[in-house]
């Protein structure tokens, strides 16, 4: 197996939000033209269907409708789909229906609980060819998360950390040949100094210009941007939308009551 860079993209990127109508309904017009609005103000990629797009209130085929949406919305930007389903079986199913789209990549979560994400991850590869895989350790929503030696076992071409620990970024750097990207954006400014990837945020969605900036090694704006991540954070996904609403009038609806 190798995890040689592949380079998806470089920069702080957006964990899209779904926008909803006040009926609940995907509104797919709206979180296209969201997606086309954070592009035009510099962000290098979008991923669809992260933990951002409250993916487990969505059907298949409203996951499937929204990355055709941002696909024709987003031009030759990079498009990464999320495939984060409960099991290997369910996730490498949706994530072959992906592969029939033109996606950058497609990004999976291993499941909670799972002691050994190899598996799982070997089983996603398969369902989507040459198509790149990032892993996802989030180990606050699928505990225990991926052990580093793993990263380097498995097929990934590189991995979101959104655990948010300094020492965990460091021993992934030191350990892991694949692009890393970082998931929390109070590290960003650190991210970019010690020569991650990128970042793929949550906070993006309101704050595109900020990420950027603190990626680049602006002290500044990585201090703005803990404010805000701590709102953006609070009383998921109220909290980003309404800073999103408050910069872009979008819809508050969600569906997580």
């Amino acid at each position: 197996m190798s995890n040689k860079s592949q380079k998806i993209f470089t920069g702080a990127a957006v964990a899209l939000t779904t926008l909803f109508t006040d009926d609940l309904e995907v509104d797919y017009e709206a979180t296209a033209k969201h997606a086309q609005h954070l592009v035009s103000a510099g962000i290098p990629a979008v991923v669809v269907c992260g933990t951002s797009a409250e993916p487990e209130t969505l059907s298949d085929d409203e996951r499937l409708g929204l990355l055709d949406a941002v696909l024709d919305a987003v031009g030759q930007t990079p498009v990464i789909m999320g495939a984060s389903l409960p099991s290997a079986r369910q996730s490498g199913a949706f994530a072959a229906l992906v592969n029939q789209r033109k996606v950058a990549a497609v990004i999976a979560r291993s499941p909670r609980g799972l002691a050994d994400p190899i598996p799982f991850y070997n089983h996603v590869a398969e369902s989507i060819g040459d198509t790149p895989l990032l892993a996802y350790h989030f180990p606050a929503a699928a505990p225990p998360g991926i052990p580093v030696d793993a990263l380097a076992k498995s097929p990934v071409v590189g991995v979101k950390d959104s655990s948010g620990d300094v020492e965990r970024l460091l021993a992934t750097l030191d350990a892991f040949d694949g692009d890393v990207y970082v998931g929390s954006p109070i590290l960003l400014l650190l991210a970019g100094q010690l020569g991650c990837a990128g970042g793929i945020l949550q906070v993006a969605n309101a704050f595109p210009e900020l990420c950027l900036e603190a990626f680049a090694g602006q002290a500044k704006a990585q201090r703005e941007l803990f404010t805000f991540h701590t709102r953006s954070k609070a009383d998921f996904p109220r909290g980003i939308k309404e800073l999103m609403a408050q910069r872009s009038g979008t819809s508050l609806a969600t569906r997580l009551a």
